[in-house]
């Protein structure tokens, strides 16, 4: 099984403007980004979609691999099923978000190895949420999950609603997962799911992964216990180490 790993960078981010490129102690995001997926075993190859020069000028530079693609995709998904048309030779596409400077290779890992299983379709990452604010916090998406450790329904509010309990309670009866945001796809369906229409769920929650749910695919889940550090804001930067 061959597993491509495609790293989306767009330059116009609406909170963060030139994020790819922006410094974190002595190297740009997307280049620290890089170098940890190519740390994983379990990726043959790494390459970065993005629709800017400036980005794939600077990937370059550095040594890496990177595609342009198209300025209007709507989503990271649709960029990296550009890119995966053009290697139709790999079986397995992870999608890695490149805002996270310090993704663990362990968690690229972890996606990959669901894919051993013949009928996974799509893989994603969940953790256990231990604080309250996590659980209410509408920025953190929620996933609950069936006995077959499948992706049922993601939320970004918190369910289930444990009836006769207040909130800052519910995490002693019950355990929550928040959702990871990295993605695995085998090739044709990475294609499929991006051929459809926005839907319903999609639109009331703004995630696009209840698009997928809502059409019959099935999303596999793995567990970490490994924290992310996504980078959504100027402030944010403030938060990673050695900063």
């Amino acid at each position: 099984m061959k597993i491509l790993g495609v790293i989306p960078a767009r330059y116009a981010s609406t909170r963060f403007p030139g994020k790819p490129l922006v410094d974190i102690t002595g190297k740009v995001m997307i280049q620290r980004t890089y170098e940890q997926c190519v740390k994983c075993s379990s990726l043959d190859e790494v390459i970065v979609a993005t629709d800017d020069e400036r980005i794939l000028s600077h990937i370059h530079d550095f040594g890496g691999k990177a595609m342009i693609t198209s300025v209007d995709h709507q989503s990271g998904t649709d960029r990296c099923a550009e890119v995966a048309a053009s290697y139709p030779e790999y079986d397995v596409v992870i999608n890695i978000q490149g805002d996270e400077p310090y993704i663990d290779p362990v968690q690229i890992s972890k996606v990959a190895a669901c894919f051993t299983a013949a009928d996974t379709q799509i893989a994603t990452l969940i953790k256990k949420i231990t604080k309250a604010e996590d659980l209410h916090n509408v920025n953190s998406p929620k996933v609950i999950i069936n006995k077959l450790a499948e992706a049922i329904y993601f939320s970004r509010s918190a369910i289930p609603h444990v009836r006769g309990s207040e909130p800052e309670e519910w995490l002693t009866h019950f355990n929550y997962f928040k959702h990871i945001g990295i993605y695995g796809f085998r090739s044709d369906v990475l294609q499929q799911v991006t051929r459809l229409p926005v839907s319903s769920l999609e639109k009331a929650e703004s995630l696009e992964q209840l698009r997928w749910i809502e059409n019959g695919y099935r999303i596999k889940v793995a567990e970490t216990d490994l924290e992310t550090q996504a980078v959504d804001t100027p402030e944010d930067l403030e938060k990673l180490p050695g900063k």
